[in-house]
């Protein structure tokens, strides 16, 4: 399994190219646009990120000042605005209460920050794994429906897999490399938005050859 997922790995890196993931000028930003982009493009995130930024609110202490119903205003632009809202604000109070540093809470035990993250309500575990990956630096591997769609067409996973066993696929027979986990994730999903769609268009897919 170690070889098939690092051919799979070289094949996307070599058609790719690095993919320099994840938009964010700081971790916080980083967290707060892995909320935001739960069922939606990142171009929207973006809309809602600049937004929070013309505010001047785009930190712990003033997201939180803002009323609830100012701070949906502003994530329009990202969809769900007012559940978003509800989950960010989860989110920052969680961290609020954890001592309000997110790089000092993230680099806390890997295992039980992620534990921790889980808890909050309206975060699923690929949000969590983006924020603990690409906010924090930390070697957890990000799934999404891109990464199923891939690995059940290429026979490495049933399609009633779960995402912690499709995660443990990776984590259990990849180096333990932040930049490993970066890098295949977002070649993942550059694959998935090309080629690997509901209906798929394998032709000039790089991983065609490896079908099945």
């Amino acid at each position: 399994m170690r070889e098939q997922l690092l051919d799979i790995y070289q094949r996307l890196y070599a058609a790719f190219g690095p993919q320099y993931w994840w938009p964010g000028s700081t971790p916080f930003e980083v967290a707060v646009g892995a909320v935001l982009t739960q069922n939606t493009a990142w171009r929207n995130v973006e809309r809602a990120i600049d937004n929070l930024k013309e505010a001047g609110c785009l930190e712990l202490e003033p997201l939180l000042a803002l009323p609830e119903a100012r701070l949906a205003a502003l994530l329009r632009p990202a969809g769900y605005f007012n559940v978003k809202a509800r989950r960010l604000r989860n989110l920052l109070v969680h961290l609020r209460d954890h001592g309000g540093d997110l790089s000092a809470y993230l680099a806390g035990d890997l295992l039980s920050r992620r534990a921790d993250l889980l808890t909050v309500n309206g975060l699923g575990p690929e949000t969590v794994d983006s924020i603990l990956l690409y906010a924090g630096n930390r070697p957890t591997f990000v799934c999404d429906a891109y990464t199923r769609r891939l690995l059940t067409r290429h026979g490495l996973i049933d399609e009633r897999a779960t995402y912690e066993e499709m995660r443990a696929l990776f984590m259990d027979h990849l180096p333990e490399d932040v930049v490993l986990y970066n890098e295949f994730h977002a070649l993942i999903v550059r694959t998935g938005y090309h080629y690997c769609k509901p209906l798929p268009r394998c032709e000039g897919c790089p991983l065609a050859p490896l079908l099945p």
